[in-house]
């Protein structure tokens, strides 16, 4: 590489006006940075030149944009590099933190960038790959291979300004061409991952070397739809509409499937795809990877068996303790009503914790709510009363975390309506409706009792009203307003919403 220009010293509009980026003709990139995608296991590849005020994105895979303010650029840091650019998490980098690339789309954390840098010393761009999720390094073929692939892109973008005759200039292309196939397959054969590719119509025409190596078939003989015999039969229906919707729609291509292992024995294996695109968006080829995924399938399996079977245990506790709970009120009368009133709230949190608990595959399948869906749960603690309370509105998220003091709190209001409330006569009901709060980024849940006697105020010394306030406010940290009103009580929760999940939190 030449020794760097200041860049203060280049006039950038005249020098990218020699490589006439408007008339397009970067079809021959996409290729490259399809296959950086793929190499990297990142989302993004894009070839990026840096104007005067702006960058532009003349070749891309995964993203949309085709270009932004050179002031949000990573790229314009990167081309300033002799050598790779990395950065590992751009929120915890103080260039990059504030960034709208990091802070809003494409939700930039991880970028690794190689510098464009002409015969001259000249920064035109970078090319590079970004994922959305930190990375802590690329590994050592990754950045081998994100070089060459610079240097590719360099070749033509050189070809491109000093090209000579058309028939010159075609030539070099061609030579460039085959180059650029001996060393794709040359960096696909090296890589762990099957590689694959296909064209437009989805006629899959070459393996690398660790396809055959994983699934002991003949050279040729996956090509066209034969790689459908290595799939597990129950997956194949599957497979084949999903890779059908990608090349209808476009799509990126994903699934989890079962592939035949030159052993005979079936390994779970991650298949993704990306189509390459020309500049008038259509889709010239597709890049396809798998990935055997069989260890992590066994560990996450087993992680979940002993989650199931931790939680069910719990739940047996709650059983246990409002056992011991009747038990004691049958020896001690004069404490059945307290008793009583204690059991059902432990048989509401076990309601709660069985709610949010993690289920076997068999069993989340005769599941008729969403576990992590707040109307779920209300439903659930409320199937007891009928259609007699009405549940309306929005359906934030919840977790574990939230499940109990909300099961506490809904608990004890349809108890207290049952007792003297809206659900203590026939014709009774009670209206809950949920709705974003205006203020806050959180939720109001609205409890309004209709048709019974008229409440009369208790004020707020009573174990349930103090419960109530325990669980809202200092475990969900919201508040509670209630209104005895004529026609019957309303009690208001304003909740935020980072209490009610942790994906809220962690986003």
């Amino acid at each position: 590489m030449a020794e760097l220009l200041p860049d203060g010293a280049i006039d950038r509009a005249a020098l990218l006006a020699l490589y006439d980026i408007d008339a397009g003709g970067f079809e021959a990139l996409d290729e490259m940075t399809a296959f950086g995608a793929a190499l990297c296991e990142a989302p993004i590849c894009v070839v990026s030149l840096v104007d005067q005020d702006s960058q532009r994105f003349v070749s891309r895979t995964g993203l949309d944009a085709d270009g932004t303010p050179r002031s949000m650029s990573f790229c314009n840091h990167a081309m300033r590099h002799s050598e790779l650019m990395l950065v590992p998490d751009a929120r915890r980098d103080p260039r990059f933190a504030d960034n709208p690339l990091v802070t809003g789309e494409p939700h930039i954390r991880f970028y690794a960038g190689a510098p464009l840098v002409d015969t001259d010393g000249a920064q035109l761009g970078a090319l590079c790959v970004i994922d959305r999720e930190p990375r802590v390094d690329l590994t050592p073929l990754q950045r081998q291979g994100l070089v060459l692939l610079s240097k590719q892109v360099m070749t033509f973008l050189h070809d491109r300004r000093y090209g000579r005759e058309v028939e010159a200039r075609l030539k070099r292309k061609r030579e460039a061409m085959i180059d650029s196939e001996t060393r794709f397959r040359a960096l696909a054969d090296a890589i762990p991952q099957m590689v694959w590719s296909a064209s437009v119509d989805g006629h899959v025409d070459y393996f690398n070397e660790r396809w055959y190596e994983f699934t002991g078939v003949t050279e040729g003989a996956s090509n066209g739809d034969g790689w459908v015999d290595v799939v597990h039969p129950d997956d194949r229906e599957r497979a084949g509409r999903v890779w059908g919707r990608s090349l209808e729609t476009g799509q990126p291509y994903e699934i989890e499937y079962r592939l035949r292992h030159r052993s005979g024995e079936y390994r779970s294996a991650l298949g993704r795809a990306l189509p390459i695109r020309d500049s008038a968006g259509r889709i010239t080829r597709w890049i396809g990877s798998c990935t055997d995924i069989h260890e992590q399938a066994l560990m996450i399996e087993e992680r979940e068996m002993i989650a199931h079977e931790l939680s069910h245990r719990i739940k047996n506790i709650f059983s246990v303790i409002a056992g011991l709970i009747g038990l004691s009120a049958r020896e001690r009368p004069e404490l059945r009503d307290a008793a009583d009133d204690l059991r059902d709230r432990v048989l509401a949190l076990g309601r709660a914790h069985d709610f949010v608990r993690p289920h076997s595959a068999e069993s989340r399948r005769g599941l008729d709510f969403e576990q992590s869906s707040l109307q779920g749960l209300l439903h659930q603690l409320f199937a007891p009363y009928g259609d007699r309370v009405l549940v309306s509105g929005d359906d934030p998220r919840i977790d574990d975390r939230s499940a109990t003091p909300l099961a506490l709190i809904f608990h004890e209001l349809a108890t207290n309506a049952a007792k003297y409330g809206a659900l203590s006569v026939p014709e009774g009901r009670v209206e809950l409706a949920l709705s974003p709060a205006d203020d806050i980024d959180g939720w109001i849940v609205e409890w309004r009792e209709l048709g019974g006697p008229a409440p009369v105020e208790t004020g707020s010394t009573g174990f349930g009203t103090r419960l109530m306030a325990l669980s809202a406010e200092r475990q969900l940290g919201g508040k509670v307003d209630r209104q005895w009103l004529a026609e019957g009580l309303v009690v208001r929760l304003t909740i935020p919403s980072r209490s009610m999940s942790r994906a809220v939190e962690m986003a």
